[in-house]
């Protein structure tokens, strides 16, 4: 089996003040401490706490990510930040086509793919967030959906640029709904989502590249989806408000992981 380590990330989306999002961030840091050798871990707290949860970081391997940025490097934008803003902040990972993005912002695929690559452009890593809808998963297009998510993001996306990208299937219809697909099922999209990147840029990089399960990963269940030979880890929202819940989620990711 190719050695992968698993990652775990953390999406706190549009949740906690700054009093929690440190206090959060300090006690998974502190509990995680003696798992990151054998799991990589990311947190995306709201833009306004970056900085706070930055250095309620410092000291610690666990990577600071951002839920959200410009394609542009400056200009007229109000409102947005860019990618170079978000690394004076010490900012390491970036979110790209979450399904709230593309389904409630209205984000769509060629919006998606400027942001993929302006992100790989400024030194950035990368999840790539793909997964299909209830209906389309109801009428067999699950396969489908996420090739042509996955094509889109990855357009123009240089094979030595793969390495900063993580790719996270996210089913919309389990995303903070409390359900989840099956430890099978979720590997059959896993397996597929794997063998297009095969079929686009070789034997060497589909074994190399992580993909994440996220769609209501909770301590109870991570154990039996991240021991799935092709499932890499969770990008995980709900659960990884509470430092108890995200930690066990981690320590399972760690335990049975591909790495």
């Amino acid at each position: 089996m190719p050695q992968r380590m698993p990652y775990v990330g953390g999406n706190w989306k549009m949740n906690t003040d700054l009093a929690g999002a440190t206090a959060l961030a300090e006690a998974v840091a502190a509990g995680a401490a003696n798992l990151l050798s054998a799991c990589q871990v990311v947190v995306c707290p709201p833009l306004t706490y970056l900085q706070a949860v930055g250095k309620a970081l410092e000291g610690s391997a666990i990577l600071l990510g951002a839920q959200n940025f410009h394609h542009q490097p400056s200009g007229a934008f109000t409102g947005e930040v860019s990618c170079s803003m978000l690394k004076d902040l010490g900012v390491g990972v970036v979110l790209c086509g979450h399904s709230e993005r593309r389904h409630v912002m209205g984000e769509g695929d060629v919006l998606i793919n400027a942001k993929v690559l302006a992100a790989l452009e400024a030194g950035l890593q990368i999840i790539l967030c793909i997964g299909e809808k209830i209906e389309q998963r109801e009428a067999g297009q699950t396969d489908a959906v996420n090739a042509g998510q996955l094509a889109y993001g990855l357009a123009g996306v240089k094979p030595e640029q793969l390495a900063r990208v993580t790719i996270a299937y996210e089913p919309v219809w389990a995303i903070g709904t409390g359900k989840t697909a099956t430890p099978i099922d979720a590997q059959n999209a896993h397996r597929a989502i794997r063998n297009e990147i095969r079929h686009s840029f070789g034997d060497a990089a589909a074994d190399a590249i992580r993909i994440q399960y996220g769609g209501s990963v909770k301590p109870g269940n991570a154990g039996e989806l991240f021991s799935q030979p092709d499932i890499d880890g969770g990008l995980i929202g709900g659960a990884s408000l509470k430092a108890g819940d995200f930690l066990a989620i981690v320590r399972a990711a760690a335990e049975t992981g591909n790495a």
